[in-house]
């Protein structure tokens, strides 16, 4: 069970010490309540800066002086720290999947609060986006968490995952080099496949990153590790890469059908990489990993219904801004502003 206490302790030891996976579920649940409030705060203060000048699908930077976009902005950097956070706790099949709760809140939220209507057909998605993430979070395995980043680093250089690392970056390079010039204008399984298959990679990355980081909170020192660098300058370039091409997509298919997509192939080789690397499904039992994927399937065919029934956003004002954030995978954000402030500050 997901939410058995860590170590094998008594079941009494539940109230007094939360299980890693629960620490996960709840902070990515938080990230999702965040993140979704946040494309409402920014919404908002670019419509608002739209009715009183040039919006920013134009060029214009309005939305700078409005408080309302800056509150979304503080609350996504919130959120996206959350999901960072909860990802050195759970494993990425449980965290991975919750994302689709930010979209299940959005939608809520807009229909309240923008005027976008929910269909009954949305709301349908909204539920089974709720069973499905129940369902993984009862039956998501336990993770055994690295005790240091030597540890990690073995985890990486194991031949199966060598392999798998091998595979996408092989099959990375062709789409990008051979496919995406020739067919990314018309295929968008081309450039989402790139931002995929290299996501999963930025997500083992960081799931190290957040590793070290807490290791060396808890008074373990890992930054004088060279592995740990490698895993950052890892995760900085798949960064780079997913952005550049998830840029090429937003820029030439259609928002309603780049988010599901993006979101069914993310999220599938994103647990591929980490049962490969982690071991996640190592002792569980067969029910166990058959109902997380059931539940997993619920949630893409939730989170496919839901965009199926929405309309585009005619309002020019918010279109790429809100596009961009709807598309990100998880903690890609947090990287942006920290890369920011080192270019700026250091």
């Amino acid at each position: 069970m997901a939410f058995s206490p860590s170590g094998g302790g008594p079941p009494g030891s539940e109230v007094a010490h939360f299980s890693d996976n629960l620490k996960g579920f709840v902070l990515a649940v938080a990230s999702s309540l965040f993140i979704g409030s946040s494309f409402i705060f920014k919404k908002k203060g670019l419509r608002r800066s739209g009715s009183c000048g040039s919006g920013a699908a134009v060029g214009g930077h309005g939305y700078l002086r409005e408080p309302l976009w800056w509150l979304g902005l503080v609350t996504m950097i919130v959120g996206e720290i959350s999901n960072f956070v909860a990802y050195t706790f759970a494993p990425a099949v449980l965290v991975t999947p919750l994302g689709a709760l930010s979209i299940i809140v959005s939608s809520i939220l807009a229909h309240f609060l923008l005027e976008e209507k929910l269909k009954k057909m949305g709301v349908w998605g909204c539920v089974l986006c709720i069973v499905g993430s129940t369902v993984i979070v009862l039956h998501a395995p336990e993770e055994r968490t690295p005790g240091s980043v030597d540890e990690i680093w073995n985890l990486a250089i194991q031949p199966e995952f060598l392999l798998y690392t091998a595979a996408v970056v092989a099959a990375s390079l062709v789409l990008m080099l051979h496919y995406s010039p020739l067919y990314g204008q018309t295929n968008i399984l081309i450039d989402l496949g790139i931002c995929s298959m290299i996501g999963s990679l930025t997500v083992m990355s960081i799931k190290a990153i957040g590793i070290a980081i807490k290791l060396t909170v808890e008074g373990t020192n890992q930054a004088g590790r060279f592995q740990a660098w490698v895993f950052a300058m890892v995760a900085a370039t798949c960064i780079i890469i997913q952005l550049n091409y998830l840029n090429k997509a937003l820029d030439t298919f259609n928002t309603a059908v780049v988010s599901p997509i993006y979101y069914v192939m993310f999220t599938t080789f994103t647990i591929a990489a980490s049962s490969i690397m982690f071991k996640d499904w190592s002792g569980q039992k067969a029910s166990d990993i058959a109902s997380v994927f059931c539940g997993f399937i619920t949630v893409l065919a939730g989170t496919t219904l839901l965009h199926s029934t929405k309309e585009p956003d005619s309002l020019s004002a918010a279109g790429p801004p809100l596009s961009l954030s709807l598309s990100l995978p998880p903690s890609i954000y947090l990287y942006i502003y920290i890369y920011i402030y080192i270019y700026i500050y250091v």
